[in-house]
C-alpha cells in the first residue's frame, strides 16, 4: 500500500506529523520555506503529554543531552521574589503521568526531529522551498510551490504556522487577533549570572499587567528567559523584531534581581506580538488538513503551543491508520472531532492563564494568590490534579 503525504512547514507540528506518518507506512515530503534550519526560537517547556510522543516515536534518545528537568513549577511575585506556589515536578511527573516535565531549546528539538525524520526517509525535508497553495486533485490533493511546481499525494499537511498560507485559502483572508501582549525574549549562559540565576524550576513570575518565565535549556547550560507586556497596539510592520535592552529594562524596572540581570546581560533581546485566533470551525478541506498554530495558535500560559502540535501530528497518523482513498478524508475528519475541543480548551485555559499573572492591584493579587499558596502549602496534591486532564491524557501507540 503506498501513500504519500505533503506536509507544507518543517517546524516541530510539521517534523512530528512527517515521522509519525512515515512510521506508520507513508512516503513523506517536508516542503520548508526558510533556506535552512537555524538557531531561530527560544525555551519550550514539554510537558509529559509531549515527552510520551517523543519516546514513542525514537526522538527523545537524540534529544537526552539538551534536555533539563526543573525541579518544580513556582509562581512568584515579580517584584519581591516572593513565592507563592512551588510545586514539586522531578520524580512526580513521571510517577503521576508516566512521562518527565522537561525544558528544552526549540533549535535542539528541531534537530533531533529532523535527525529522527532523515533516518527514516533519508532527504524528505527540503529546505528553501516555499509553498504558494494547494489544489484538490483525483483522489487526493496538490501542492503549488511558488515556483509554480505542482506536486500531487494522497494527503496535504498545511503545519505552516499562525500566518498560514493554506489556512488562508481553505477558510479566507481573516488577520489573526493581536492579543493585546508582546513577548520579549532572551538566553543567557548560566554561569555568566552566577549567583543571580534563577531558581532551577519553570518559574512564573507574576505581576501588574506583565510576567515573565525563566527556565533552563541546552542540559541546564543556559537560562531562558521570556516576558510577556500588555500593551493596546501593535504597530510594528515585523511580527517579530530585535529589541531594545534600555525598553526591556524599563519593562520591568524595579522587578527581582535575577531578572534584570537577565535583561542586562543578554546578548541579544528579541521582542514580538503574540496573535492567536479563535476555534475554527473546521481544519480540513476534502484531502487537506491544518495542524499545529495554522490550526489553533495559542498563548504561550500553558506552556503548551509546542506540545499540542506534537499531539496533532502524532493523533493525525494514529486517526489515518490504514486508511486510502475517499477514507483519508473521513479519517481527517473524526481526527478534528477528536482534537477540537481539547485544542480549544487549552487555549481557552492559556488565555486565562495570562490574566491570573498580570493581576494589578494588592487586593486582586490577594484574592487570586491567596488560594494557591494555601493550596500548594496544605493539598500539593490536588493542584497536581488538575493538569491530569492534560498531562495525563493517553498516548497510545501508533500502529507500526
Amino acid at each position: 500500500m503506498h501513500r504519500q503525504a505533503l506536509i507544507v512547514g518543517g517546524g516541530i507540528g510539521g517534523l512530528c506529523a512527517a515521522i509519525c506518518l512515515r512510521l506508520t507506512g507513508w512516503e513523506v515530503q517536508v516542503f520548508e520555506q526558510a533556506p535552512e534550519i537555524t538557531e531561530i526560537g527560544a525555551g519550550l517547556q514539554i510537558s509529559p503529554n509531549g515527552v510520551k510522543i517523543l519516546e514513542h516515536i525514537g526522538v527523545m534518545e537524540r534529544l537526552e543531552s539538551a534536555v533539563f528537568e526543573p525541579e518544580a513549577i513556582e509562581i512568584r511575585m515579580g517584584v519581591s521574589g516572593r513565592p507563592i506556589l512551588y510545586l514539586p515536578m522531578k520524580g512526580v511527573a513521571a510517577q503521576r503521568w508516566g512521562a518527565r516535565y522537561l525544558q528544552v531549546h526549540r533549535a535542539d528539538l528541531i534537530t533531533a526531529l529532523s535527525a529522527r525524520l532523515d533516518a527514516l526517509q533519508p532527504g524528505a525535508m527540503q529546505t528553501g522551498c516555499p509553498v504558494r497553495g494547494y489544489a484538490p486533485c483525483k483522489e487526493g490533493a496538490e501542492v503549488i510551490l511558488a515556483n509554480g511546481r505542482r506536486i500531487q499525494a494522497d494527503l496535504v499537511i498545511g503545519a505552516d504556522g499562525i500566518h498560514s498560507r493554506i489556512r488562508h485559502q481553505m477558510l479566507g483572508p481573516d488577520a489573526p487577533r493581536f492579543t493585546g501582549n508582546y513577548a520579549w525574549r532572551a538566553l543567557v549562559p548560566a554561569a555568566q549570572l552566577g549567583a543571580l540565576a534563577p531558581p532551577p524550576s519553570g518559574c512564573i513570575w507574576a505581576g501588574p499587567k506583565k510576567h515573565a518565565v525563566t527556565t533552563y535549556v541546552r542540559g541546564g547550560a543556559v537560562v531562558n528567559f521570556v516576558g510577556i507586556v500588555e500593551q493596546r497596539t501593535w504597530r510594528e510592520e515585523s511580527w517579530s523584531r530585535t529589541g531594545d535592552r534600555q525598553e526591556a529594562l524599563a519593562d520591568f524596572d524595579g522587578w527581582a534581581p535575577p531578572l534584570l540581570a537577565i535583561l542586562e546581560q543578554a546578548e541579544v533581546l528579541h521582542k514580538w506580538a503574540l496573535f492567536d485566533r479563535a476555534p475554527l470551525p473546521k481544519w480540513q478541506d476534502g484531502h487537506v488538513m491544518l495542524l499545529g498554530d495554522a490550526a489553533h495558535p495559542m498563548l504561550p500560559s500553558m506552556a503548551q503551543g509546542a506540545v499540542q502540535s506534537l499531539e496533532d501530528g502524532y493523533h493525525l497518523a494514529r486517526a489515518l491508520g490504514a486508511a486510502v482513498g475517499p477514507d483519508i478524508v473521513a479519517a481527517c475528519a473524526r481526527h478534528y472531532r477528536q482534537r477540537i475541543d481539547r485544542s480549544s480548551r487549552v487555549q481557552r485555559v492559556s488565555a486565562q492563564n495570562l490574566q491570573l499573572f498580570h493581576k494589578s492591584s494588592r487586593l486582586a493579587q490577594l484574592m487570586a494568590y491567596a488560594p494557591i499558596w494555601l493550596a500548594g502549602q496544605l493539598t500539593p496534591s490536588l493542584v497536581h490534579r488538575r493538569s491530569d486532564w492534560l498531562y495525563g491524557a493517553p498516548v497510545p501507540p501508533l500502529n507500526i
